[in-house]
C-alpha cells in the first residue's frame, strides 16, 4: 500500500469541513486495466469493483487484500446495491443490467428496449421505490476493448428506468450524447446525470445535469449543474448533505448542492468512479485508471445500503 501526499486543493472554505487534512490518500491496488464501478458491502465489510477491460470483478477486504470476485464478468462496468442488498451490475459484453440474487443466481433486469438490444449499460442506481435507473452509452460496442464491437440497435444513447413493480423499461431522458454516471440527491427529488460526450468528441459535452424527479418517477427539464473543465465527469456519489463528489481527469471534485466547486482531491491517474464505504460511510473509495484508492473524509455517503 502506497500513500499520496499533498492531495487536497481547497477552492472554498466549506471543503475543509468535508476533509480530514491529516488523512492520506492510500493506493490499495494498482494492477487493473480499467478500474470502474466500486460498491461497498457493509454487511460483509468489503469492496467490489470492476476491471472492465480485463473482464473481471475484484474484491478488497481490509487486512486481507485483493482477490477475484468474479473472473468472467462480461466486461462489467458500473455497480450498485438495491434496498435488499443485492448487487446490481452493468455488463458491456452482454449489453444488459443484471442482479445477483442472495443465492448467487444472476437474473436479468434489462437487456432490451422495444425489442432491440441495449448499447452497453454503463452505470446504475436504485431508487427507494425499487426502480432501477441506468445509463446506456455506446462505449462497450465502439470497440472490442471493453465489450464487443457492434452497431447500435437503439435510436441513441439514453437513460432508462426499470419499474420496481412491473419490470417495464422506459426511457427516462433521451437528449444525452454519452450518458454516464448518475446519482440521486439524499431526498431523491433530484437525479444527477453525467454526460461524457467529450471523451470521443472534443466539442462534446463534459458536464453533470440535474433533473427534478416527480412522485411518478418522471424527470423535469434538466439544467447544467457543473461543467468539468479537465476531462469528463464519469461516476460520482452524493453525501448526506447533498454535496456531489465526482470523478474527473484531475482527481475527485466536490460540488455543493448549489453547484459551487468546493475543492479537489488530487490523484496521479484519471478518476473513473467512486463510492463511500466503511462502517460509517466516511471512507471514499476511488477507482482511477489502473488503481483503487481510498481516503477518509468528514462526509458520509448518502447511498444505501
Amino acid at each position: 500500500m502506497s500513500m499520496v501526499s499533498d492531495a487536497y486543493e481547497y477552492f472554498d472554505r466549506r471543503f475543509r469541513t468535508l476533509t480530514v487534512p491529516i488523512a492520506k490518500v492510500e493506493r490499495l491496488y494498482d494492477s487493473c486495466r480499467w478500474a470502474e464501478g466500486p460498491v461497498w458491502f457493509n454487511d460483509g465489510q468489503f469492496l467490489v469493483w470492476s476491471d472492465v477491460a480485463d473482464n473481471r470483478m475484484l474484491r478488497w477486504v481490509p487486512g486481507l487484500g485483493v482477490n477475484v470476485f468474479r473472473p468472467d464478468s462480461n466486461n462489467a462496468n458500473g455497480n450498485t446495491r438495491d434496498r435488499q442488498g443485492r448487487l446490481v451490475t452493468c455488463e458491456h459484453l452482454t449489453r444488459r443490467v443484471t442482479r445477483t440474487e442472495a443465492d448467487g443466481r444472476i437474473t436479468v433486469v434489462a437487456d432490451r428496449y422495444n425489442g432491440k438490444r441495449l448499447n452497453s449499460p454503463n452505470d446504475v442506481v436504485v431508487k427507494s421505490d425499487g426502480s432501477v435507473w441506468f445509463s446506456d452509452p455506446s462505449y462497450g460496442i465502439m470497440s472490442d476493448y471493453e465489450g464487443e464491437r457492434a452497431d447500435s440497435e437503439q435510436s441513441g444513447c439514453h437513460v432508462y428506468r426499470v419499474d420496481g413493480q412491473t419490470g417495464a423499461v422506459t426511457i427516462a431522458i433521451d437528449d444525452f450524447e454519452k450518458p454516464n454516471g448518475l446519482a440521486f440527491s439524499p431526498d431523491e427529488k433530484i437525479l444527477y446525470i453525467a454526460d461524457s460526450g467529450r471523451s470521443h468528441d472534443d466539442d462534446g459535452p463534459h458536464h453533470i445535469r440535474a433533473f427534478d424527479v416527480d412522485e411518478q418517477g418522471r424527470l423535469g427539464k434538466g439544467r447544467v449543474f457543473a461543467v468539468i473543465e479537465h476531462g469528463v465527469p464519469d461516476g460520482f456519489r452524493v453525501d448526506t448533505n447533498g454535496n456531489v463528489w465526482t470523478s474527473s481527469q484531475s482527481g475527485v471534485l466536490c460540488y455543493s448542492p448549489e453547484g459551487d466547486l468546493l475543492g479537489r482531491i488530487k490523484l496521479p491517474e484519471m478518476v473513473s468512479n467512486l463510492t463511500f464505504g466503511g462502517p460509517k460511510r466516511n471512507r471514499l473509495f476511488i477507482t482511477a485508471t489502473s488503481s483503487l484508492y481510498a481516503v477518509y473524509v468528514s462526509a458520509n455517503g448518502a447511498q444505501l445500503p
